[in-house]
């Protein structure tokens, strides 16, 4: 298997583990911030014991002395792990993760910033017609059920913290950024613990938080390593298939209609940015003879 290969097949079952996360946000019975506190306390439970079983100690050292981007990286992760399930809490689904699809937008403008990396006149169009899909997607918040403007800037605010976290860690990239989630993700526990009242989670809710868990740190695992091999374009097509399989499925189980505002705005963004991506993948195909 080739590395462009294996780094599409483990971004996809990392994509694909992703894509229940809101639907268990929505099927948990508990306030927004203790479902957040056990979302990032088992992940990074499991995630951290997992790395010092195989490797030991050395990866979480590497993580942190790689300075200031490890500690962006972290802090990215982290932030956004609370914020998604904010978001979720106070908007629908469709918002949120046809929000998270802007997610290259940010990383450009970051890589830009952070790194001095030119912006394309493709990403300036792909940025203008996004931000067109996000408007969409907001006005129509006043309109739809489930959907809050709050919502939808705290979205946001996780796409972007995603993105930074992501141009940290191109920086160091030789550095393996899987104990940086486990890291990320139980500092954040810790954090949000005094607001969160873990003991306030029904015992009946004990088997989906546990699954819940599972599927956030397989999904963090995975979409750490796959894009080690790939492309950024390629991942970036990867990522669309959550805007549109996650909320079909919270669609299809629990009947959360997205609304008309939410499918076009939604429907641009991801349109847009496939296009994009796509244009990228053609131009580095290589010409045969």
């Amino acid at each position: 298997m080739t590395d462009q290969a294996r780094g599409l097949l483990i971004t996809l079952i990392g994509i694909l583990c992703v894509v229940p996360d809101s639907l268990f946000v929505r099927l948990i019975d508990a306030p927004a911030l203790t479902i957040a506190f056990w979302r990032l306390l088992l992940a990074g439970a499991l995630i951290s014991i997992g790395v010092l079983a195989l490797q030991g100690p050395r990866p979480f050292r590497a993580v942190l002395n790689s300075g200031r981007y490890g500690a962006v990286y972290m802090i990215g992760t982290g932030a956004s792990g609370v914020l998604f399930v904010l978001a979720v809490s106070l908007t629908s689904v469709a918002n949120v993760v046809f929000i998270l699809a802007s997610l290259p937008v940010f990383a450009s403008i970051f890589s830009r910033i952070f790194l001095a990396e030119p912006i394309s006149q493709r990403m300036l169009m792909t940025i203008a017609v996004v931000a067109v899909g996000i408007a969409i997607i907001a006005y129509g918040s006043g309109e739809t059920a489930h959907a809050s403007l709050t919502g939808d800037l705290l979205a946001l605010a996780v796409s972007a913290c995603f993105a930074a976290g992501l141009t940290a860690a191109r920086h160091a990239r030789a550095i393996s950024m899987v104990p940086g989630v486990g890291m990320a993700y139980l500092i954040g526990a810790v954090l949000i613990a005094p607001f969160a009242h873990p003991g306030a989670m029904p015992v009946s809710q004990v088997p989906l938080v546990l699954m819940h868990g599972t599927f956030i740190m397989l999904s963090s695992i995975f979409l750490a390593l796959g894009p080690r091999y790939i492309t950024s374009a390629e991942v970036g097509l990867l990522v669309l298939l959550e805007s549109v399989l996650a909320p079909l499925l919270v669609w299809a189980v629990i009947g959360e209609d997205p609304g008309p505002y939410a499918l076009v705005g939604g429907g641009v963004v991801t349109v847009t940015l496939f296009v994009s991506n796509m244009i990228v993948l053609l131009r580095r195909r290589p010409v045969r003879s």
